[in-house]
């Protein structure tokens, strides 16, 4: 089957890519949404020149999607109507077990004439976790809450280590509650690893931010 991956550039659409390929699907592309206001892929944060390097380490073209929070719905949908041009039968996710997000998803796809996968759905957070460390990829947190972890992980690489530090501080080690963020850099689909400068951090709300370019 032949599919559009929805890409945040973080570990779970990763992990999800990596699953759809293994069972022999065919990507056509990833769609990828990106915040007008800051020129930033939404939620994980990667500039305009680290996209054009994930298209490349993938070997997939990308279909950018700028939007505003008012727009983000319509833009999606655009997005997937360029990929089902593109030959794309099935538009994949990374989503594990929020339904509502699950179900807003869903109607993006019937609305353009695309079939849902959801290779990770219910296999368990901490499970999902060990995975994407124990295949190998390499997953730089991006960001983190700052009531609920400490900035020092910030720029680090998801790994037992930084699992021990999130179980300690007793949040959800997939950080589906937005405990954290992480950029995928490196890994077995990868055809070579994403070049990247850890720059200061930033402080944004209830958040941090390691500024990576």
């Amino acid at each position: 089957m032949k599919f559009a991956m929805s890409y945040s550039c973080g570990k779970d659409s990763t992990l999800a890519l990596h699953k759809m390929l293994e069972q022999g699907h065919e990507p056509v592309c990833l769609v990828v949404m990106v915040n007008e206001a800051v020129d930033r892929s939404y939620f994980h944060g990667a500039d305009p020149a680290m996209l054009e390097r994930y298209s490349k380490a993938l070997a997939l073209p990308m279909i950018l999607c700028p939007a505003k929070g008012e727009t983000y719905q319509a833009a999606f949908e655009t997005g997937l109507m360029k990929a089902k041009a593109m030959g794309a039968e099935a538009a994949c996710f990374g989503d594990i077990d929020i339904e509502e997000n699950r179900q807003w998803e869903e109607e993006r796809c019937r609305a353009v004439g695309l079939t849902p996968c959801f290779p990770l759905w219910q296999q368990g957070r901490e499970e999902l976790v060990h995975e994407v460390i124990r295949l190998g990829y390499r997953c730089l947190i991006k960001t983190v809450n700052r009531a609920a972890l400490p900035m020092e992980l910030l720029g680090t690489y998801l790994d037992e280590n930084a699992v021990s530090v999130m179980k300690s501080a007793g949040i959800d080690i997939c950080g589906e509650n937005g405990e954290y963020h992480t950029l995928t850099v490196d890994g077995p689909i990868f055809r070579e690893p994403l070049l990247f400068q850890v720059g200061e951090n930033l402080i944004l709300g209830d958040y941090a931010a390691a500024d990576i370019k």
